[in-house]
């Protein structure tokens, strides 16, 4: 438990406390109670800092689009979505609750306006339609989040940790009833420098070589 008196107690802190919460436990778990037992506050303390618990989920979030790295508008477009989408999936596997939450609030934050306006204005100045740059957006994050869910979600996780799930699969069906998924397992997924993460640059890169102004 952080201990925090009343009298130091900010909304900064109040905010920060609840994504520790929320890394810890899941967002499932932040509840008003459990942030003030987590800040070693009585619950009443926190609404001197905060309205409600909207305020803090819109803080949090905000929180975590200050994270991740803004492009810049005028360079090259494709390196700098490249290194904003690296820099998403970075500090979305840290704060993987905030996934389902990025998009849902409607009082965004001074980080959320700025991260939003710096990706749009990157596609924008590359020459991208306005049509356009909606359609490249959506995609862009429909890749980067839907892959951050699935790496998250799997069995294992970084290289060659995938060989021991796999082995443990492989003995519960005979080997000649699926082929294909055996051919899959035994010849790449039970390699030692196999990374289920190293798709995310591959994919990565076909999702921007589609698109073009």
């Amino acid at each position: 438990m952080t201990q925090t008196g009343r009298g130091r107690l900010t909304r900064d802190r109040v905010l920060a406390g609840a994504v520790e919460v929320a890394d810890d436990a899941g967002i499932g778990a932040l509840t008003m109670r459990a942030l003030a037992d987590h800040l070693g506050v009585k619950p009443m303390a926190l609404y001197h800092h905060v309205a409600h618990k909207d305020e803090i989920l819109d803080g949090i979030v905000d929180l975590v689009f200050g994270e991740i790295e803004l492009p810049i508008p005028g360079g090259d477009w494709a390196d700098e979505l490249r290194r904003r989408a690296r820099s998403a999936r970075t500090v979305l596997r840290r704060h993987p609750w905030a996934i389902g939450l990025l998009e849902n609030r409607v009082t965004p934050g001074p980080a959320t306006l700025r991260h939003h306006d710096a990706v749009l204005g990157t596609l924008r100045q590359a020459g991208f339609s306005v049509a356009m740059t909606a359609h490249a957006y959506a995609l862009l994050d429909a890749y980067v989040y839907g892959f951050v869910v699935q790496e998250i979600s799997l069995p294992f996780e970084g290289q060659g940790t995938a060989g021991e799930v796999a082995q443990t699969m492989l003995a519960q069906f005979p080997a000649d009833r699926y082929p294909h998924l055996m051919e899959l397992m035994t010849e790449h997924a039970m390699r030692d420098d196999y990374d289920f993460g190293d798709e995310f640059d591959y994919g990565l890169d076909l999702v921007i070589g589609a698109l073009s102004p």
